[in-house]
C-alpha cells in the first residue's frame, strides 16, 4: 500500500485527515534518511575492506612472484618450465585484476558516497528545514487566530477590521508555507526514485565492470591454465613412478647398502678418525677422506655431521706407505698408520669397523680396488641381439598389431609374471626359434605378449640403447631448443652398433603405430615414454640421481618416436661441437671441457673423390696387411675388405678410423680429438696424442692402448692408426 497523496487544495482546509497524510509523509522521509545515512557507513566499511583486500592480495602475489622453484637434477623438462613458471603468472593475472580493482575503488567514491550525501543534504535537509518553517508558521497562525477569536465584539470597527486584516495576512502566508512543505515533501519523495538508487546502479555496474574484466583474464588465461594442468597430472605420474623407483632402492640400500655403492672417480673414500697431537694430549678428528690410486693423493676434509660444517682446512697428502696398526699398540680398534711424502713423521687413522680398514688397506696398498659393479636384475647371456632376438621382437610386434592395436593400457598393462615367462620360453627355445617364421598362437593375451616383448628387451646384456651413451642420451634430452634435441638424438642413434640400431628402428616404427591408435588404446607418445624409458635406457648404476633422470629417459623415447623416420632414415648433420652444446643447455654452469660422451664418435663431412679412394685404398691395404700373418683369415674378413661403393659416397661420406680385427697385433694409433676421461679405466688425452699397443677392449666401441706407462680405454673413433 503506497502513501497517499498530498492535494494542494487540502492545505488550506488543514483539516485531520492532511495532517495524517502529511505525517505518513514525514515518517517515510525520516525512514529514507535513517537509510541512506547508514548505507553510506556501510558503503565506506565497503570500500575500506576492498582496500585492505586488494593490498592484502597484492601482498601475495608478489609473494607468488618471488618465489622460484628448484628442481631436483641439471636441468628441468617442459613440464618442470611451465610448473615453476606458474607462480609468475598467478601472479601477473592477481595483480592485473587488483589494478582493475583500484579502479573501480576509486570511481566508488565518487560514484556512490559523493551523490548519496549530496541527496541526503540538499533533498532530504531541506525539506526538513521546510517542516520546522512549516511548524513555526502553524504555530503562529494558530495562536494569531486564537488571540484574534477572542477580541470584544464591542471593539470599534475600525479596530475590528485591522483585526481581521491582520488575520488574513498571517492565514495566507500559512497557507503559502504550507503550499511549499507539501511541495517539497513531495518532490523528495519522487527524486529519491532515480537520485537515490542511480548511484548504487553506477556502483554495480563497477562491479560488473570489474568481475568482467575477471572473466576475460580467464579466458586469456585458458591457454596456459589447459597447458598447466597437464603438466601437473604428467609431472604427478611421473612422481608416482620415481616415488615407487626411489623406494625400491631405499629398501635395497637397507638390505645390503654395500652392493648399491655409487661408483665413484675415487679408489676408496669415505669418514676416517685422524689421530692429532695437541698441547693437552692428542685427540680424534672426524674427516671424510678420499684416496685416488693413480697418483697416490689423500684428501682429508675435518667434517662434523651433528653440525653440518667444516672443522678446519682441507689438507691433501701424497701417500708414501700404509701400515695396519697392531691392536696391542693402541687402544682404538680399526686403525692403520700413513706414511706421507710430503708430510713428516706418521698419521694414525681409525677406519668405521674391521671391514672398512681391509678396504682402506686393500686400496692403499696399490692392490686391484674393490668395486661393486652395478649389475642388472636380468640374467645375462639369456638374450641377445642376434637372429633369434629379431625374430622374438618381430613375432611379438606382429601379433599386437594383428591382434591387439587397440587394447586400452597395451604395453602399461602387464601380464601374469608366470605366463610371460612361459611365452619366452616357448620363443627362446632354440628349437622352436630355428624354425620357420610362425605367428604366436591366438591362446597368448595381449597383455602376456606385450610383457614377453618388453621383458626380453631387459634380459638383455645392457640396454638396448647401451651404457656408454645414456648419459648424452639424457643430456641431449636436457637441451632447451627442440630441434636441437632431436639433432643430438639424431647423431647419438647413428652411433649406436648396427643391430642395436636396427632393433631400436623396429620397436620405434612399431610404437608409432601404437601411438597413432591412441584414441582407441589410450597409448599417447607420452604414456609410450614412460613404459620404455626406463627398459631402453636405463643406467648402469642405480642412483636417486638416475631415478630423478627417468623423465628424461621419456623425453628422449618420446622424441624417437614421434621423428622416428627422420631418425632412421636420414643420415644425422655434423654433431655439434662442445661449445654448441654448451649454449644450448638449459642450465649451463662454468665453460669447461666436454667430456668423451659428449663428443662425436662419427664425423660427417663433404670429401673429394680422390680423397675418398685414398681413404678407401687405406683402409683396404691395412686390413690386408692385418691378415697376411693367417691366410685361413682372410675368409673371415672378406666382408670388411670390400670398398663401399655406393653412388651417395659422391656427396656425403662417414669417415670412420680403420679398427681392426681380432687377428691385428698391437700397433700405434694418433688421437684426432681431446678426450677428457669419466672413470679410471679410460684415459685423458690431448689432440695429437700417440699411444701404444692399441688393440681392441672387451667394451663396445672402445680401444685399449698405453700412454706414459699407464694402460687404459680409449674411445675406438676418436683415433686413427699409424
Amino acid at each position: 500500500m503506497g502513501l497517499p497523496a498530498l492535494e494542494f487544495s487540502d492545505c488550506c482546509l488543514d483539516s485531520p485527515h492532511f495532517r495524517e497524510t502529511l505525517k505518513s509523509h514525514e515518517a517515510e522521509l525520516d525512514k529514507t534518511n535513517k537509510f541512506i545515512k547508514e548505507l553510506i557507513k556501510d558503503g565506506k566499511s565497503l570500500i575500506s575492506a576492498l582496500k585492505n583486500l586488494s593490498t592484502a592480495k597484492r601482498k601475495f602475489a608478489d609473494s607468488l612472484n618471488e618465489f622460484k622453484f628448484q628442481c631436483i637434477g641439471d636441468a628441468e623438462t617442459d613440464d618442470e618450465m611451465c610448473i615453476a613458471r606458474s607462480l609468475q603468472e598467478f601472479a601477473t593475472v592477481l595483480r592485473n585484476l587488483e589494478d582493475e580493482r583500484i579502479r573501480m575503488i576509486e570511481n566508488a567514491s565518487e560514484v556512490l558516497i559523493t551523490p548519496l550525501e549530496k541527496f541526503r543534504k540538499e533533498q532530504i535537509g531541506a525539506a526538513k528545514e521546510a517542516k520546522k518553517k512549516y511548524d513555526k508558521e502553524t504555530e503562529k497562525y494558530c495562536g494569531v487566530l486564537e488571540k484574534h477569536l477572542n477580541l470584544s465584539s464591542k471593539k470599534k470597527e475600525s479596530q475590528l477590521q485591522e483585526a481581521d486584516s491582520q488575520v488574513d495576512l498571517v492565514r495566507q502566508h500559512f497557507y503559502e508555507v504550507s503550499l511549499e512543505y507539501v511541495f517539497k515533501v513531495q518532490e523528495v519523495q519522487e527524486r529519491k526514485m532515480f537520485e537515490f538508487v542511480e548511484p548504487l546502479l553506477a556502483f554495480l555496474q563497477g562491479l560488473f565492470t570489474f568481475y568482467h574484466h575477471g572473466y576475460e583474464l580467464a579466458k586469456d588465461f585458458g591457454d596456459f591454465k589447459t597447458q598447466l594442468t597437464i603438466s601437473i597430472q604428467n609431472t604427478r605420474n611421473r612422481f608416482e613412478g620415481t616415488r615407487s623407483e626411489v623406494e625400491s632402492l631405499m629398501r635395497k640400500m637397507k638390505e645390503n647398502p654395500l652392493e648399491h655403492k655409487t661408483i665413484s672417480p675415487y679408489t676408496m673414500e669415505g669418514y676416517l678418525y685422524v689421530q692429532e697431537k695437541r698441547h693437552f694430549g692428542t685427540s680424534w678428528v672426524k674427516h671424510y677422506c678420499t684416496y685416488q690410486r693413480d697418483s697416490k693423493q689423500i684428501s682429508m676434509v675435518p667434517f662434523d655431521q651433528k653440525s653440518g660444517g667444516k672443522g678446519g682446512e682441507d689438507e691433501t697428502i701424497t701417500l708414501k706407505s700404509c701400515t695396519r696398526r697392531k691392536t696391542d699398540s693402541i687402544e682404538k680398534r680399526f686403525c692403520f698408520d700413513v706414511e706421507a711424502v710430503d708430510r713428516p713423521g706418521v698419521i694414525t687413522m681409525q677406519a668405521l669397523s674391521e671391514e672398512d680398514r681391509r678396504l682402506w688397506m686393500e686400496a692403499m696398498d696399490g692392490r686391484e680396488p674393490v668395486y661393486n659393479s652395478n649389475k642388472d636384475n636380468q640374467n645375462e647371456g639369456t638374450a641377445q641381439l642376434d637372429s633369434i632376438g629379431f625374430s622374438i621382437i618381430r613375432k611379438c610386434i606382429h601379433a599386437v598389431e594383428t591382434r591387439g592395436i587397440n587394447e586400452q593400457g597395451l604395453y602399461r598393462i602387464v601380464g601374469v609374471n608366470s605366463r610371460v615367462q612361459k611365452l619366452l620360453s616357448v620363443l627362446m627355445d632354440p628349437k622352436t626359434a630355428a624354425e620357420t617364421e610362425t605367428d604366436i598362437c591366438a591362446e597368448w593375451e595381449i597383455k602376456t605378449i606385450t610383457s614377453a616383448l618388453k621383458t626380453y628387451l631387459r634380459m638383455l646384456p645392457g640396454p638396448l640403447m647401451m651404457y656408454q651413451f645414456q648419459r648424452s642420451f639424457i643430456k641431449a634430452a636436457k637441451l632447451e631448443n627442440q630441434e636441437t634435441r632431436v639433432s643430438e638424438i639424431h647423431s647419438l642413434v647413428h652411433r649406436l652398433p648396427e643391430k642395436n640400431r636396427q632393433m631400436l628402428q623396429l620397436l620405434m616404427n612399431h610404437l608409432a603405430n601404437v601411438a597413432n591408435n591412441h584414441k582407441q588404446n589410450l597409448m599417447t607418445v607420452a604414456n609410450l615414454g614412460v613404459v620404455f624409458g626406463p627398459t631402453l635406457l636405463r643406467p648402469q648404476e642405480e642412483t636417486v640421481a638416475a631415478i630423478m633422470d627417468i623423465k628424461f629417459q621419456n623425453i628422449v623415447i618420446e622424441i624417437l618416436i614421434e621423428n622416428h623416420e627422420k631418425i632412421f632414415n636420414t643420415v644425422p648433420d655434423a654433431p655439434l661441437t662442445g661449445t654448441q652444446l654448451h649454449l644450448s643447455r638449459k642450465k649451463s654452469g662454468d665453460a669447461k671441457p666436454p667430456s668423451c660422451s659428449e663428443r662425436p664418435l662419427t664425423l660427417f663431412h663433404a670429401v673429394q673423390a680422390t680423397e675418398k679412394q685414398e681413404q678407401r685404398n687405406s683402409i683396404l691395404n691395412s686390413s690386408l696387411e692385418s691378415v697376411s700373418s693367417n691366410p685361413n683369415s682372410i675368409l673371415n674378413s672378406s666382408s670388411s675388405l670390400q670398398p663401399n661403393t655406393n653412388s651417395s659416397d659422391l656427396d656425403l661420406d662417414v669417415v670412420k678410423p680403420a679398427r681392426p680385427n681380432s687377428l691385428t697385433p698391437f700397433r700405434k694409433a694418433k688421437a684426432l680429438y681431446a678426450c677428457k676421461a669419466e672413470h679410471d679405466s679410460e684415459l685423458s688425452f690431448a689432440a695429437g696424442t700417440v699411444f701404444d699397443n692399441v688393440h681392441p677392449s672387451q667394451e663396445p666401441g672402445w680401444l685399449e692402448g698405453t700412454l706414459n706407462g699407464k694402460t687404459g680405454l680409449i674411445p675406438e673413433n676418436y683415433v686413427e692408426f699409424l
